[in-house]
């Protein structure tokens, strides 16, 4: 999983989110942040707030008394599928390195190729998207 400080830059730099079933999230607060929560219908949900800004219910018993959070209180955590899926074909390929980290190759817009390497795939995913969106060094 992405740390928050990454998926917030993600979607700092534009990345959308339509939330579904199975997206990680976390609320983005001082007593919340390290918290993964996963969206289900059975747990969580997404829904309408009174103001028409889309919320995320939490439902059925829990340990603490949350029933629902605006979805910009919430960071989306991509997995490594959906990073990839978002990288689309700037997507060159994911290849793991000898020391045993990853770099993701990628093809920016005149097809040059770039380079972005990271301890764990996912964070090379990452990192390559940020890279795609906002033409950050690699």
């Amino acid at each position: 999983m992405i740390d928050i400080d990454v998926a917030r830059r993600l979607r700092d730099a534009g990345l959308p989110w339509e939330p579904t079933d199975g997206d990680l999230f976390a609320i983005d607060n001082a007593l919340l942040r390290e918290e993964a929560f996963m969206l289900s219908s059975m747990v969580v949900e997404v829904g309408r707030g009174r103001t028409g800004t889309r919320v995320l219910r939490f439902n059925g018993t829990t340990e603490w008394a949350l029933d629902s959070v605006e979805q910009d209180e919430a960071v989306w955590l991509p997995r490594e599928d959906q990073l990839r899926e978002a990288l689309g074909a700037a997507f060159s390929a994911l290849r793991r390195r000898e020391d045993g980290g990853f770099v993701v190759e990628l093809r920016d817009g005149d097809g040059e190729l770039r380079e972005v390497a990271a301890p764990r795939a996912e964070d090379a995913l990452a990192g390559a998207l940020l890279v795609h969106l906002v033409g950050a060094p690699g």
